[in-house]
């Protein structure tokens, strides 16, 4: 499992300093079907807003 998750994403509660994600686990989909050959095709589930 990778030790080093990063995340740009500053709204979501799981952000920390660095671009670091700080969530215990990671979620991730594809938007199209099971497979998917690009990045742009992939959602995180892990995703919660801090407000």
């Amino acid at each position: 499992m990778a030790k080093d998750v990063l995340c740009e994403v500053n709204s979501c509660k799981f952000w920390a300093a660095g671009n670091n994600c700080d969530a215990s686990r990671i979620y991730v989909v594809s938007n199209r079907g099971k497979q998917a050959s690009h990045s742009e095709e992939t959602d995180c589930k892990t995703f919660e807003s801090k407000i």
